[in-house]
């Protein structure tokens, strides 16, 4: 069991499930597009905020983009860590039918991925994300991934290699990267897409 010092905020009750089966932490649902209109659930979220931050987890489809951005204006920039699930196509055991995305949601992912997700960030665990040389804003324009024709293209191939969401805004991109990944890796996989692209 991985034990986090901060409550971590899943759309569903599913995704509650799953997350119990690994996680010894606080897990609060935002009950998927329910939270637009359900203030008490955006002040709680907000007040459990204050003390260590919150972790979000959502689906690695439009809607989960949609929730974290709501998120993103109720809680302080510094009190929100946003990790993201791999896409991965598929369907959960429990539905009939795929999602509208044809993506597994949190719920449909497998224990060790989730647990790789949360270890870094485990109470007393060791990080070397403190000594990491960070990729910056600056790195991502060198790169062709923001603030230039064909970066958006760029992005959803680079977010295909890393198996991260697609769809994923510069600055989003940017953070999972920072989190997810050291330098080297990122620059790595900067190769593989422009090799492939070269192909």
């Amino acid at each position: 069991m991985i034990v986090l010092d901060r409550p971590v905020i899943v759309e569903g009750k599913y995704d509650r499930q799953k997350l119990l089966s690994v996680l010894d932490a606080t897990i609060i649902t935002t009950n998927g597009f329910g939270i637009f209109n359900d203030r008490e659930k955006r002040a709680l979220i907000r007040r459990l905020a204050e003390k260590n931050g919150i972790f979000v987890l959502t689906d690695a489809d439009g809607a989960g983009f949609v929730i974290r951005n709501l998120l993103r204006g109720c809680v302080p920039k510094e009190k929100i860590t946003h990790l993201y699930i791999p896409a991965v196509a598929g369907k959960e055991r429990r539905k009939s039918a795929p999602s509208k995305e044809g993506l597994l949601g949190v719920e449909g992912i497998d224990t060790e991925t989730l647990e790789r997700i949360f270890a870094p960030f485990a109470v007393g665990s060791v990080t070397d994300q403190v000594c990491r040389q960070p990729v910056t804003k600056a790195d991502f324009y060198e790169a062709g991934l923001s603030g230039g024709a064909g970066s958006a293209a760029r992005r959803e191939a680079l977010c295909m290699y890393l198996r991260l969401p697609a769809h994923m805004s510069a600055n989003a991109l940017l953070e999972a990267i920072n989190l997810l990944y050291a330098k080297e890796e990122y620059e790595a996989a900067l190769a593989a897409i422009n090799g492939e692209e070269d192909i």
